[in-house]
């Protein structure tokens, strides 16, 4: 997808379209080490906050260009490191339990790749063993690495599936994930009430009765 001017672009970012399934990533991203990017982003940082007019001798603001670039590598991008992708180990399905597994209600703390801006929701998984299962806190590990990076949330749904689709061996997973994301709540049209939903369904999840089951479940009002 190529582009001849800024408005096109501008375009392209306020109507959160993607441009690939894969977070588009330089050859070069991992040259520097973290510590070394966390120096560089903290200039940068400092440089936007001084253009803004604030005063960086403050005792409240000093420190924030610090915390912002060791937030940015350590955490809320961490998810661009493949050294920090979790270890999902299989088992067997001694048990032979055939039915769909659902993991429902995780947590989803991302960022919009267009702004810079929070995507919060819930994630809700599913995959039907082939042989192998996957310990539970994984799929919620799973959904948190890809989740801490720029992200648009067709993205991050597939790269939910397709990487428990790998991890399982099999194409029977499903994802849907509602979140709301903040560039469009607090900034352009500022609507606090409106979230998004998308799904990717694989497998058996594209019968139709099985993906209602599915969505039947994450329905279920979960109460402890």
């Amino acid at each position: 997808m190529k582009f001849d001017n800024l408005e096109e672009f501008d375009a392209l970012g306020d109507d959160h379209v993607g441009t690939s399934e894969d977070t588009p990533m330089r050859s070069d991203a991992f040259k520097l080490t973290d510590n070394e990017k966390i120096e560089v982003i903290k200039d940068d940082v400092r440089h936007i906050m001084e253009t803004l007019g604030l005063d960086l001798t403050d005792d409240s603001l000093k420190g924030t260009p610090n915390r912002v670039a060791k937030m940015f590598v350590n955490e809320i991008f961490g998810g661009l490191n493949p050294k920090k992708k979790p270890k999902a180990s299989t088992f067997d399905n001694k048990y032979k339990y055939g039915e769909m597994l659902v993991e429902k209600n995780i947590t989803v703390y991302s960022t919009c790749e267009h702004h810079l801006l929070p995507i919060v929701g819930r994630a809700h998984v599913a995959y039907i063993s082939n042989g192998t299962v996957v310990g539970l806190s994984k799929m919620n590990r799973i959904v948190d690495y890809y989740a801490k990076r720029p992200q648009v949330q067709e993205r991050l749904t597939i790269q939910i599936v397709k990487e428990l689709q790998k991890v399982l061996n099999t194409k029977d997973v499903a994802c849907v994930i509602d979140a709301k994301h903040l560039c469009v709540n607090s900034r352009g049209i500022r609507d606090i009430e409106s979230s998004t939903v998308t799904s990717e369904f694989g497998g058996k999840f594209k019968d139709i009765d099985t993906r209602r089951e599915f969505l039947d479940y994450i329905k279920l009002d979960t109460q402890f």
